[in-house]
């Protein structure tokens, strides 16, 4: 009885959700956007890459499979603008458009594009909302459109620089050091779309 009770429970919260007014599902974006921001300062420095390690990516993913595909993309442009604009929330409490176009630039976009993409996917098809499919549906958005954008970014900051670079240093740079810990945060989201999506 208590297991039927979880997912009555549950689809009763993702359907509230869902048939939320527009004004609630705006404020809900400002709130991931806002926790997308308290992730961002969870941050790792690395001594050869201007790019750092954050567990903002994390609430990335999350914001798309709580909120949808559109709302949880509105709290990620919410999080680059606002942060742009006034809000020091990108990684290591800074803001401003100087660092919006900085090492990170693509990765911001790919933010945007992933969260709506998971949140697609989240809506569509409800049979994607187990864990392992939705672990690959994450990992695509992740490694794919997040990174893609991201290193491109990256390419182009550099270049400005006038710094020479290969391609081998520029994957050592964006890439491989924070595969470890995307898979983390992957399996992590993954939980959440195991715990708090229903399946039906």
């Amino acid at each position: 009885m208590d297991i039927d009770n979880y997912y009555s429970t549950r689809k009763n919260v993702f359907e509230r959700i869902q048939d939320a007014s527009t004004a609630t599902k705006v404020l809900m974006s400002l709130l991931m956007a806002c926790f997308t921001g308290i992730m961002a300062q969870i941050i790792i420095p690395l001594p050869w890459t201007p790019v750092p390690i954050t567990a903002q990516t994390f609430a990335v993913l999350c914001s798309g499979l709580i909120l949808g595909k559109k709302y949880g993309c509105l709290s990620q442009i919410l999080y680059v603008v606002l942060g742009i604009a006034f809000i020091p929330w990108f990684g290591g409490m800074t803001g401003g458009l100087e660092t919006f176009l900085g090492s990170t630039c693509g990765f911001f976009i790919g933010f945007i594009i992933a969260a709506y993409f998971v949140g697609f996917i989240t809506e569509r098809y409800t049979k994607a909302r187990n864990f392992t499919r939705m672990a690959i549906v994450i990992g695509i958005a992740n490694f794919v459109l997040i990174y893609i954008p991201g290193l491109a970014g990256l390419a182009l900051f550099l270049s400005t620089q006038g710094m020479t670079f290969g391609i081998v240093d520029l994957l050592m740079m964006g890439l491989v050091p924070f595969i470890a810990g995307d898979i983390v945060k992957i399996l992590g989201a993954a939980s959440v779309s195991k715990v708090f999506l229903p399946k039906d």
